[in-house]
């Protein structure tokens, strides 16, 4: 059976660029630049849909941002964004208002869903614009949104949209975290009071999903706590973070170039605005003069000074200056709003890409670290068995009085039992502590290395926290004599 897919992560609101990317709320620019450095297919832009209030299936409406959504259903229910408390305190908003959830499976069903037996091309740039959407994928998105609504109440969905335009069908859900109280609290709906409930919430999350993913043929993958499975070859894992590690980089360029553009741009539109506003001066103040000179002649040919005739063809010449002059100031005061608009729209859309290439670069950054994490973590498992074997080795070859000064400790039980040691400290790694201790005692060890609490410090690095998991470990799989005889 294919996959669910089921990821969830808080944040202290969405920023526009996140709205506009689940709208596709995008400029002919902004489309230009997800097509150039994303996976996102505007021919088959038009099957996407969001559902609305009432498990409503409907075009997906751009009327309106997520942000102003949001602000509109708490000001209809009388609920204050904590952060923009913080906002007017000076202070940096943190409150978890915002959950992203993103619901999806393995892409053969899903597109099963989607498309049924069509043939979607997905190379770059492919024209898909035959394609048309099967009702499967909306009863699906129906049943789901069903889940999500009597899971955090249907008030609380700020945006349920399908993206059919990308490689992989999925839902974006955005749901704020708000109890029946109407408080904020995503603590009491999804963290809970410590690690330990939050990990049991979160895979008894992935269960219930499962119960309505089953009709659609998605299943439930097993916990890799509880398989101790790789799902991807080393081949196959160095391929992809090498694939996502070069998207970052081109995304990085991408933006770098569409910067460079913009800056081009808006320093074009500037000199426009900036000619056009002197334009507009020195004809505001040639109409102001001939105002005054028309006033003069027929002030004087009121009174009768000076020759009538000349008086009334001077006159008519001023008449015929001014009309070309308030048409010339009318036609620059127009084009002058419209470059003012088309300036401000640029610096929009600079202030939008800068933020956008600042993500992109955060995100390099994390996936590099990640990077280096995973590949430490690979190295180290490589070469773990072959480690095992030679301590193994070393001791059975040591004479016995030599062996004995090894006896309880590190090295001699992870020759003896490095499995079990190194899954002891997996759940214990995980925050799974009573499950550590049933694990050891049921693999004959006394189960408890020491009366102190145990826990991660929030300063403590992976490296140190697993090394500390490693140890403990050990001391729990000694039998319960020897601990009684220390």
């Amino acid at each position: 059976m294919a996959r669910q897919v089921l990821d969830f992560h808080a944040s202290a609101g969405i920023t526009s660029n996140q709205s506009n990317e689940h709208q596709r709320r995008w400029s002919e620019r902004s489309w230009n630049v997800a097509i150039k450095g994303g996976n996102y297919d505007r021919t088959r832009e038009r099957l996407n849909f969001e559902i609305a209030k009432g498990d409503v299936v409907q075009p997906i409406d751009k009327t309106k941002s997520i942000p102003q959504r949001i602000k509109e259903t708490l000001a209809a229910r009388g609920i204050v964004d904590p952060n923009e408390e913080l906002k007017r305190k000076g202070k940096e908003p943190n409150r978890r208002t915002v959950v992203n959830i993103i619901f999806g499976g393995s892409r053969e069903q899903m597109h099963r869903l989607a498309f049924g037996n069509q043939e979607v091309d997905l190379t770059h740039g492919a024209d898909n614009s035959h394609i048309t959407r099967c009702s499967d994928i909306e009863e699906w998105a129906k049943d789901v949104y069903k889940f999500a609504c009597d899971k955090w109440g249907e008030e609380n969905i700020a945006g349920f949209y399908v993206h059919l335009d990308e490689k992989n069908p999925h839902i974006h859900c955005t749901l704020l975290p708000i109890t029946a109280r109407n408080k904020f609290s995503f603590k009491e709906l999804f963290a809970g009071k410590d690690k330990i409930e939050f990990k049991e919430r979160t895979l008894q999350l992935h269960n219930e999903l499962a119960v309505v993913n089953e009709r659609w043929g998605l299943g439930r993958g097993r916990s890799i706590m509880e398989t101790g499975a790789r799902h991807r070859s080393t081949e196959e894992y160095r391929r992809e973070l090498r694939q996502q590690c070069d998207a970052l980089e081109i995304e990085i360029g991408d933006k770098h170039e569409t910067l460079r553009e913009l800056y081009a741009d808006i320093r074009k539109a500037e000199k426009r605005c900036k000619g056009l506003s002197t334009m507009v001066g020195n004809l505001e103040t040639k109409e102001t003069e001939l105002n005054a000179q028309l006033a003069q002649l027929e002030a004087d040919l009121s009174s009768g000074a000076g020759d009538a005739a000349e008086l009334r063809r001077r006159i008519a010449d001023l008449e015929d200056k001014l009309r070309v002059t308030t048409s010339s100031l009318a036609d620059k005061k127009l084009k002058l709003k419209n470059a003012d608009r088309q300036l401000a729209r640029l610096q929009s859309e600079l202030q939008s890409v800068n933020e956008q290439k600042a993500n992109a670069q955060t995100q390099y950054r994390e996936f590099t670290a990640d990077n280096q994490a995973q590949i430490r973590m690979r190295l180290t498992d490589a070469i773990f068995g072959k480690a095992v074997l030679d301590i193994r080795s070393l001791l059975s070859a040591m004479p016995p009085e030599q062996k004995a000064a090894f006896d309880d400790e590190f090295l001699m039980a992870l020759s003896e039992k490095p499995t079990e040691i190194l899954k002891c400290a997996m759940y214990l790694f995980a925050g799974y502590v009573d499950g550590a201790i049933q694990f050891a005692k049921g693999s004959g060890g006394g189960g408890s290395g020491s009366e102190l609490p145990w826990g991660r410090d929030p300063n403590e690095d992976d490296r140190h926290f697993a090394y500390r998991c490693m140890m403990r470990a050990h001391r729990m799989l000694r039998p319960a004599t020897k601990q009684v005889k220390r």
